[in-house]
């Protein structure tokens, strides 16, 4: 039996977690409650080269390996059963450089983080929704944000990369240096090895924001959402329109700017109908940035499914506000929403980076959150029939909100180009697939189909011991040999 520890490892700067020690639960524990595996091995990083030992002493013992930093992977690809999860938390430094508008930040930071540090300066760039979010799984899948209609999406900003491959080395990725591995990362995810530093362009976007909210019955829902889509499409680019269905219906659109500018929408807003309620708020970017933030922390359980639109069709809109049902009616519906894309976006060409439909004018995600593990399957079966009556209207989606739909999903992620420019990376920088626990570019020599299951709580090829950890074993032929594919959805 391989001792939990081997001597590659006790060199680190940070701190290596077996299940026995304290920190050990917190530091496997994320944002969707449902994930609840047990890795072999935590290695809290300090350093580049702490990460660059955890590699390669996972290499060495055949350990699936996961890169933890927000934790905000709706399947939990963080945290490997049996494997070595790396938790870059530790490595959240932020400088700013106002001069030149450009900020570095380390591989674990969160996007509170950054802003913080930018905002001093009047600065920022696009940086999602929810500040707990991580700046690496964001920025990596391509990375909506606030900001994106005006400067692009979080992955168009960026600026250079330090990366460290399946084998532990470092490299460096830039427009000059390593430039298709500079294209994959901008949109290509996790798959090419672990991204420990982000040099970012800054904009001077102000401190000011505005977000206007108008509420409906949900009985208006089909009418008020086809004028609010036909209203964003002539949108100034620092507005990004936004909608929701649950209970009820809201729509409206965020602003980062001169509030003044985003006043001039208002009388627009409220031709849209009859609302309940009508909110109007000046607030700062800062505070814009964490109003989404979600204050259970990681108490609740969560699903969710997605899907890109080039055009929202009326049709589409009435199977929208059914939810997945005959009349829009039922028990433990998800609810819905709606986020404009279009402006800079757009204007980055599709050959650019690896970030794929670039002509997406919505994205939607239908969303759950429960916190009792026996609505599991209901729920999330209630999320999946809600989007499966938009499969024929959708044109693509996100990578970031993938499930686990194993290849199928990475299809509707990238264009086959993409894909295949994608595989020769894949070939190039991870050839074992060593970082697999993504939203996976299998390379072309091998036949492994990695999927994830929410609900799997041990990984084939393990064997659980009485202490409740696990026995890996040494061989590698062996452990790949017991290693199964984990069925898709829809797969038995």
């Amino acid at each position: 039996m391989t001792t939990l520890i081997d001597r590659s490892l006790p060199t680190i700067m940070g701190r290596v977690l077996r299940p026995t020690d304290p920190g050990y639960d917190e530091a496997r524990s994320v944002w969707n409650a449902m994930v609840d595996r047990r890795p072999r091995l935590i290695v809290q990083c300090a350093s580049t080269a702490d990460v660059s030992a955890a590699v390669r002493h996972a290499r060495e013992h055949d350990m699936r390996i996961g890169v933890r930093c927000g934790g905000h992977s709706i399947v939990g690809l963080a945290v490997p059963d049996g494997g070595l999860m790396i938790d870059l938390r530790a490595m959240d430094a932020v400088r700013v450089d106002p001069a030149q508008r450009r900020a570095t930040i380390e591989g674990g930071a969160l996007l509170g983080r950054l802003d913080q540090a930018a905002q001093v300066h009047g600065l920022a760039t696009t940086a999602g929704n929810v500040s707990h979010t991580g700046v690496g799984g964001l920025t990596l899948g391509g990375g909506m944000g606030w900001l994106a209609r005006q400067h692009g999406l979080a992955c168009d900003n960026v600026v250079s990369f330090e990366m460290i491959t399946a084998d532990g080395d470092i490299v460096h990725a830039s427009a000059a240096e390593n430039a298709d591995l500079y294209w994959g990362l901008r949109g290509g995810g996790g798959n090419f090895g672990i991204v420990t530093r982000f040099e970012f362009q800054l904009h001077p976007v102000g401190t000011r924001a505005l977000v206007a909210e108008y509420t409906f019955p949900i009985e208006d829902a089909a009418d008020v959402l086809r004028a609010w889509r036909d209203l964003s499409v002539d949108a100034p680019r620092a507005a990004t329109f936004t909608a929701s269905v649950g209970s009820e219906l809201t729509v409206g659109f965020v602003w980062v700017g001169d509030p003044e500018g985003g006043r001039r929408l208002l009388p627009a807003m409220r031709e849209l109908g009859r609302p309940l309620e009508g909110r109007v708020e000046e607030t700062s970017y800062l505070r814009l940035q964490t109003r989404d933030d979600t204050p259970q922390g990681h108490s609740l359980r969560r699903y969710w499914k997605g899907h890109y639109f080039t055009h929202l069709a009326d049709d589409a809109i009435d199977a929208m506000v059914r939810r997945g049902t005959p009349d829009g009616e039922g028990d433990m519906l998800p609810a819905f929403t709606l986020q404009a894309y279009g402006g800079a976006i757009a204007d980055v060409p599709d050959a650019d980076s690896a970030f794929g439909h670039r002509d997406t004018r919505f994205e939607y995600v239908a969303a759950a959150r429960w916190s009792r593990a026996a609505e599991d399957a209901a729920r999330m079966g209630a999320a999946r029939a809600c989007a499966a009556a938009l499969d024929q209207f959708a044109t693509g989606a996100y990578v970031n909100t993938l499930t686990n739909e194993g290849r199928a999903g990475v299809r509707r992620a990238y264009r086959p180009d993409q894909l295949s420019r994608l595989t020769a990376l894949k070939d190039q920088y991870d050839p074992d697939n060593a970082f697999r626990l993504n939203q996976n570019i299998r390379p072309s020599t091998t036949t492994q189909q990695p999927r994830v299951r929410l609900t799997q709580l041990r990984d084939p090829g393990f064997r659980t011991l009485g202490n409740g950890s696990q026995y890996l074993a040494t061989n590698r032929s062996t452990a790949r040999a017991n290693e199964k594919p984990i069925p898709a959805e829809g797969s038995s």
